[in-house]
């Protein structure tokens, strides 16, 4: 499973003063584990206004529902109409992780881990040909790379 980071500004317009804020971050706190979220700070007061952002952290392979809730959260606590913004994930440099960022292509592979001629972890992704036809392979390259923080090889089968 990964770990989403979703995004909500709480309040696009700019209109909440301190009082709101305060509420709407007891009422945020209050339904977090119900919703099964976490909450990465909670020091909206802080931020400028119509940049109020929340960061939430949920364990899923498909966002959509937690940001869902998220955004649901959100509205009940502070009775605004929030904007989502970009969801991302944690990396910890996993064999889930490359899954998932090929997943985010479409894509499938078998996925192995290697120990390296100087002891840094080599991963090792095997993909169809066909699936190569639709999505570059310096993206796919690039994507793992960055995420899994390792060296990367690519096999077409």
């Amino acid at each position: 499973m990964r770990t989403a980071v979703i995004r909500i500004n709480v309040d696009p317009l700019g209109t909440l003063g301190p009082p709101d804020i305060e509420r709407g971050m007891s009422g945020v706190r209050a339904g977090l584990a119900e919703r099964g979220l976490g909450l990465v700070s909670d020091d909206l007061a802080s931020l400028p206004p119509k940049r109020r952002e929340l960061q939430f952290l949920a364990e899923a392979d498909d966002p959509s529902a937690p940001r869902r809730a998220a955004s649901e959260l959100c509205r009940d606590a502070f009775g605004t109409e929030p904007s989502e913004g970009t969801t991302t994930f944690l990396s910890r440099g996993s064999d889930e992780d490359a899954r998932g960022i090929l997943s985010a292509f479409g894509l499938a592979g078998d996925v192995s881990r290697a120990d390296g001629a100087d002891g840094w972890d080599v991963v090792t992704v095997r993909l169809a040909e066909a699936d190569l036809r639709r999505v570059p392979e310096s993206r796919i390259q690039t994507a793992l790379e960055a995420s899994l923080n390792c060296e990367v090889r690519i096999i077409v089968s």
